[in-house]
């Protein structure tokens, strides 16, 4: 083949190879995007995950805070079974408020509450309180004060020891047990409400005499005394309209009921002037019943009925020297079911269980009355409390 003729040949071939595109075994820079995408995905995977983790963590901190974070104030619910009880909220971390509990149930020493969980509640607001009510859902207490050139005052207590007033400028101010109503008087209207909210809700008045005088909740009524300075009382069935009168002019005192409905009560027999136990019938207009004429009790009128209507805590004498009494009411007539006590008691007096009941004496030391141990001939000691100012009482808060 002449020289042209194969060198035309030859450009003709490396021409058409040139033409012809041909996968190339390796490839660096297909290699290097591949990498890269693959670096990138997992670079997005690992953000996402960390984020999801940030999310998950800082979430978790929110709630923790949130649970932690102590209640804001504003109006203070009472005895709303809806809403989580705040005492367990704002029970704080061991240090100066917090001590070993000095009873079984919640004392008013020094302007601040004693709880039985050993908290400190100094109570903000009020004046001077004579008697507290634990609301039965934890949230607080109700705070009856000392009479005052304006009257007194019921004061809504939270678990912080901020007060609000419910109730102010009454004669006189009686709470029932579960601290979900109340009954007052002011000048010549008897008045009872419910607590709901932290209001005074559905409010009934009658019209009762000056002197007349609210005493406690029995049954559901309101026990009233017709008069401070003689005998006879009358219960209030929560009607509008002129207090009844009744007909009871015997009895001085009344401690509360049995689960019959019969009231427990002092008279003062006509034949002398020591004053005795004996039990009411309510109706019709507390006339007495039997015994006519049971032990002997102080008539001070300091004294309570256990729970479940079995035992009576009540100022009497025991072996010629003041003390307190323990009765049994099943046995009522008989002497043997008087036992000595303890000291005589002052101020209000609290059972806590139907077995348990608690008073101050009048040198200010807390009596733990265990029905067990004062059957076995046993009488209670008192305790002397501490923090306790000189010449105060305590005050034991029912209720709860």
């Amino acid at each position: 083949m002449p020289p042209n003729d194969l060198e035309g040949a030859l450009r003709e071939m490396l021409s058409r190879r040139a033409a012809v595109t041909r996968a190339v075994a390796a490839d660096p820079a297909g290699a290097v995007i591949r990498r890269a995408n693959r670096i990138q995905r997992r670079r997005t995977m690992t953000g996402m995950g960390l984020a999801v983790l940030a999310i998950v963590a800082v979430s978790a901190g929110s709630l923790q805070l949130r649970d932690n974070r102590p209640p804001t104030g504003g109006t203070v619910v009472i005895g709303d079974p809806d809403q989580r009880p705040l005492v367990d909220r704002t029970i704080p971390p061991p240090g100066p408020d917090t001590a070993p509990p000095l009873a079984e149930v919640d004392l008013l020493i020094d302007g601040s509450i004693a709880t039985a969980q050993g908290r400190r509640v100094a109570l903000l607001g009020t004046g001077k309180v004579e008697r507290a009510h634990r609301l039965t859902d934890g949230r607080g207490w109700l705070a009856v004060g000392a009479p005052t050139l304006a009257g007194r005052f019921l004061w809504a207590v939270a678990a912080d020891g901020t007060a609000q007033v419910l109730l102010a400028g009454a004669d006189e101010i009686v709470l029932d047990t579960d601290g979900r109503q109340v009954a007052w008087k002011q000048g010549t209207v008897l008045a009872a409400a419910g607590i709901v909210n932290g209001e005074l809700a559905s409010t009934v008045r009658a019209e009762a005499p000056a002197e007349a005088v609210p005493l406690r909740f029995v049954n559901g009524a309101v026990l009233v005394r017709l008069s401070p300075d003689r005998p006879g009382h009358v219960l209030w069935s929560l009607r509008p309209g002129p207090l009844a009168q009744g007909a009871d002019r015997a009895s001085t005192h009344i401690f509360g009921a049995l689960p019959d409905g019969r009231l427990v009560g002092e008279i003062t027999p006509s034949a002398g002037p020591t004053a005795c136990l004996t039990l009411l019938d309510p109706a019709p207009d507390l006339g007495p019943g039997k015994p006519d004429c049971g032990p002997e009790s102080a008539g001070d009128g300091r004294g309570a009925v256990s729970p479940d209507g079995r035992w009576l805590l009540v100022n009497g004498r025991s072996a010629g020297e003041d003390s307190a009494l323990l009765v049994d009411l099943t046995r009522l007539d008989t002497s043997t079911g008087v036992r000595s006590a303890g000291p005589p008691m002052t101020g209000t007096v609290v059972w806590s269980t139907p077995d348990t009941a608690y008073y101050a004496d009048a040198a200010g030391g807390l009596v733990r009355v265990a029905v067990d141990r004062v059957t076995e001939g046993r009488p209670a000691v008192p305790t002397a409390l501490p923090g306790l100012p000189a010449g105060e009482l305590p005050v034991v808060v029912s209720g709860g």
